[in-house]
């Protein structure tokens, strides 16, 4: 399903700006966006606008201050109070301000609706009279700057999706190179560092040959699992490992299928040198929320690795 275009009939009611838009990313994802203070100066505001958070406290009650900053250099202060937050379906909060704030007061409320995977976001400005609307209109242009908001987040989304399926690390370990690779192939080693913090891994099994399988099924903190299957595609010990694999309910139908490439570089006789390329071969719509963790999820994999093999555990026999 395509997108809607942006209809300009978005005024509802003398007292209302109703703006609609379909985000091909699913609600808890775009209702992060929308809440986390890192991703918000990314694309809050009409074109041509900066934002800087100054405090953001998410919650019923919490306030959130920000400062837009307009293209003639103009800053534009604000302050907002967060009335309702229910993740990831709706947030509800109204513009209170303070001195030197703009003098505005409304209500806003944005519902985050799941649509075949999607979001299909609805964003309702509500103000005390229709001669505060009118002023809004007037002096600040909020129908297109609303729009324009809009559009940027699906920018901002976009290239989130992009950015994640395609990602390289480059990491120096304490250690050589054999073993390095014998913690990447063995499944008594492979079973103790795969998987952000906190992760376990139940079911490991690591067959490093051409053809090969590699099947690991992730264990979260919270009890949830996540099975893995793999495929080796290519083995050139020590120096270099390609493996796919496949996340989903099934393998035949796997939520998103990853080419794996490590590369070892010796740094001397007891350092290594990796390099780890992750690229994304497939996806579908569910896949976004695991890929949009995949750079912090093998941040953190990584560093449980350099601690197996500083602690000596990845040793050799």
């Amino acid at each position: 399903m395509t997108a809607p275009s942006l209809e300009k009939n978005a005024k509802v009611g003398d007292r209302e700006l109703v703006f609609t838009r379909l985000f091909n990313a699913p609600p808890g994802v775009v209702f992060d966006v929308w809440t986390n203070p890192e991703h918000l100066p990314h694309w809050w505001g009409p074109h041509g606008f900066t934002t800087t958070i100054q405090e953001m406290d998410v919650r019923p009650g919490g306030v959130w201050r920000l400062v837009m900053h307009g293209p003639d250099g103009r800053d534009y202060q604000n302050r907002i109070v967060f009335l309702e937050v229910e993740r990831p379906h709706r947030l509800v909060y109204k513009h209170e301000p303070g001195p030197g704030d703009e003098p505005v007061s409304f209500e806003i409320t944005v519902n985050f609706a799941n649509q075949a995977g999607q979001t299909l976001l609805t964003m309702r400005m509500l103000f005390p009279t229709p001669a505060d609307r009118e002023f809004v209109l007037a002096t600040y242009h909020a129908d297109e700057g609303g729009w324009q908001t809009l559009a940027r987040l699906s920018d901002h989304l976009a290239s989130m999706s992009k950015a994640n399926h395609h990602l390289v690390f480059k990491r120096v370990f304490n250690a050589p190179r054999a073993l390095v690779f014998k913690a990447w192939t063995e499944t008594n080693q492979l079973q103790q560092w795969w998987g952000p913090d906190g992760f376990t891994n139940p079911v490991c099994v690591a067959e490093p040959r051409q053809g090969g399988r590699l099947l690991i099924h992730m264990r979260s903190p919270d009890g949830n699992e996540y099975p893995m299957h793999g495929t080796f595609t290519e083995i050139v010990e020590p120096e270099r490992l390609v493996f796919v694999t496949r996340v989903g309910e099934t393998v035949d139908a796997p939520r998103f299928e990853i080419q794996n490439t490590v590369t070892l570089k010796e740094q001397g006789p007891s350092q290594t040198e990796l390099t780890l390329d992750i690229l994304v071969l497939s996806a579908n719509e569910a896949a976004y929320g695991n890929l949009s963790g995949a750079k912090i999820g093998w941040t953190q994999s990584l560093a449980r690795l350099a601690m197996l093999l500083e602690s000596g555990s990845g040793s050799e026999q």
